[in-house]
């Protein structure tokens, strides 16, 4: 290792508290220190390139150091980085808000913005509970929440209590509020023992019986759209989420669709509600708004959910929620830029053949011995790795499978994270038809390396 990486590591070591990391493990490892970037591929400190195989957790969209997102906040930095929108305004808020509508399933017709996709589901909601308080002939007693197991809707404590995932989720139990969890169409491991395509969706039904329990009770629904993607990628059948949607207008609840993770292309169209022809009530992006350049999140909603809030000032319907860097003007810019991209580009029509190329290439997976599972939609996909494949035997946690792939990968030049033993492979939407070659023979040879061993 050169000097300069080993001089950065071990001041990684002695201040830096990284996200998801077991930091005992972490100190023990020679870190890998990322410098640069160029399209879908990273250098790190020692001059080494690696293809982007989760897109930067799953955030960018064209490629590092796209020129034109570059540029734009360049453009923007020459005008103002920031200034507040509490009683204030600014043009790239205001067109990035435009534009955002324009995109979105209608009747979506207003934007909040926030930083990340844990605070846009935070103010999701918000805005669901304040809504039925104070609209019209609503309900104050529409105070609960129905989500799905192995959900993962962010970190902040509206959204853990949300989440369904017990690892990240059970020791913050105590400061949560009650959640009512449906079923998830994990087909794979159905929770009702049924098999996939015989069960006519049974969980459906189950979502179904919940909301007649409480009816009058339930605020909203909330779901990830087609892919639950840190519960493992998990893909929902055909007409689950449309399901979903008609039994939010048969109980009268609203519909709250989670985009952070499967937004902007990443499942084949601009947003995954658009697969089944779904509109929400209420809708959460965040990752690839920027092109995974800058922070930045939004909460979309309708006009009758919007008009619930207006009022004279002594009514106090105000939202009273907002953070500092609401609707940065440097933010708004570099979506601005990414959004006419996927314009210029055709990037929805020429990310196509990369979809039918992954969905063939992802069939030498499923003949390895030890993956049990594979799924996929869009450029998404999950390899689900097991000791046994006849009883789905998950591998012992001790065991370390899936990182202990990653780490195979990682020295073959391929950047990836998996989930508990989940492989992922989201990477960004630019990547060449030789780069996915690559990324995918990386992780072929990566898991036949790591589980014929253990076989």
């Amino acid at each position: 290792m050169a000097r300069r990486t080993e001089e950065l590591a071990a001041r990684d070591k002695k201040y830096f508290w990284h996200p998801f990391t077991q930091m005992k493990k972490w100190l023990e490892e020679a870190p890998l220190i990322v410098e640069t970037g160029q399209g879908a591929k990273l250098t790190d400190t020692e001059g080494k390139q690696y293809i982007d195989g989760v897109a930067s957790l799953w955030c960018n969209i064209h490629g590092h150091r796209k020129h034109e997102i570059d540029e734009a906040v360049r453009d923007q930095l020459g005008r103002i980085a920031h200034s507040t929108a509490l009683g204030l305004s600014g043009p790239p808020a205001i067109d990035l808000a435009e534009r955002l509508v324009q995109l979105a399933p209608k009747p979506l017709a207003k934007v909040f913005y926030s930083d990340s996709g844990s605070e846009a589901m935070e103010i999701a909601l918000k805005i669901a509970f304040q809504y039925w308080q104070q609209k019209e002939g609503g309900s104050a007693r529409r105070r609960k929440f129905v989500a799905l197991e192995l959900a993962y809707h962010g970190d902040t404590i509206g959204a853990v209590s949300l989440g369904g995932i017990s690892l990240f989720h059970a020791t913050y139990r105590p400061l949560l509020f009650e959640t009512l969890r449906a079923p998830a169409p994990y087909c794979y491991r159905c929770s009702l023992g049924l098999e996939p395509g015989t069960c006519s969706l049974a969980c459906l039904e189950k979502m179904d019986q919940l909301l007649q329990q409480n009816a009058g009770e339930v605020a909203a629904v909330v779901v990830e759209p087609l892919v639950q993607g840190a519960g493992g990628m998990i893909v929902h059948p055909a007409g689950y989420l449309e399901g979903v949607r008609a039994r939010c207008e048969k109980y009268g609840v609203l519909l709250v669709c989670d985009e952070v993770a499967v937004g902007f292309g990443r499942p084949g169209r601009m947003f995954a509600c658009e697969h089944e022809g779904v509109s929400p009530d209420i809708m959460a992006v965040g990752k690839g708004l920027t092109g995974g350049y800058l922070p930045l999140a939004a909460t979309l909603t309708t006009d009758e959910v919007y008009s619930a809030f207006l009022g004279e000032h002594e009514k106090f319907r105000t939202f009273f929620h907002g953070h500092t860097y609401t609707g940065n003007a440097l933010c708004c810019a570099a979506a601005l830029a990414s959004l006419d991209i996927f314009e210029r580009e055709q990037t929805l029509a020429r990310i196509q053949p990369r979809i039918e190329q992954l969905s063939r290439r992802l069939e030498q997976f499923r003949n390895l011995e030890h993956v049990g599972d594979v799924r996929q939609r869009g450029l998404i996909a999950g390899i689900e790795l097991v000791e046994d494949r006849r009883t789905k035997k998950e591998y012992p946690p001790a065991e370390n499978v899936g990182m202990r792939v990653t780490r195979a990968a990682r020295d073959r030049g391929l950047i990836t994270r998996p989930l508990s033993d989940v492989m992922i492979v989201m990477p960004p939407l630019c990547i060449s038809n030789s780069e996915l070659d690559s990324l995918l023979d990386i992780l072929l040879d990566s898991i036949r390396q790591v589980t014929e061993r253990e076989g």
